[in-house]
């Protein structure tokens, strides 16, 4: 006769997320941007463009701008962030791309921690920012019929200031 099973122990988040979120990147100096929650990706990933690599204090960085707001070429984000590595990421039509990878601090639901983000154009997609398995792993549970559990930021973070 076999033994019985142990129980398994549940590592399973009980905070909940939309398949859409704003979350922030305090360490960009990025307030809000909306996050697509992507378990279908591994990694995350941030609209950049303009991507240079610099020495530092020799450290290896990679100054970019950001557009954080769809549809708007207007509000630019310029930042740097220490470069980790350069790695090959499959984007979801199969393509693999080298891509620049950074460590920063992603806020969402009154929690803060660090998660890895690929810098890539993200023009053609809906999201500027594609937020992986990943960084949402033994931390949330995705709803996907549901969107900014997490509430909205600011009218004013969300849009463009007008001139």
């Amino acid at each position: 006769m076999r033994p019985a099973a142990k129980p398994m122990k549940s590592k399973s988040p009980s905070r909940v997320i939309g398949w859409r979120e704003w979350v922030a990147l305090p360490d960009l100096d990025i307030p809000a941007i909306k996050a697509k929650i992507d378990t279908g990706a591994r990694s995350s990933a941030l609209h950049a463009y303009d991507l240079r690599f610099v020495i530092r204090g020799g450290r290896r960085m990679v100054r970019f701008k950001i557009h954080r707001l769809q549809r708007d070429t207007g509000h630019v984000v310029e930042t740097v962030a220490p470069l980790v590595e350069k790695r090959e990421v499959k984007n979801s039509g199969g393509q693999t791309t080298i891509r620049p990878v950074i460590l920063t601090t992603l806020e969402m639901m009154g929690e803060s921690w660090t998660i890895e983000l690929t810098l890539v154009r993200r023009d053609e997609m809906g999201f500027r920012m594609l937020l992986g398995r990943q960084a949402v792993r033994e931390r949330f549970l995705v709803d996907a019929g549901r969107s900014f559990y997490n509430g909205k930021p600011p009218r004013a973070l969300r849009r463009r200031k007008k001139a």
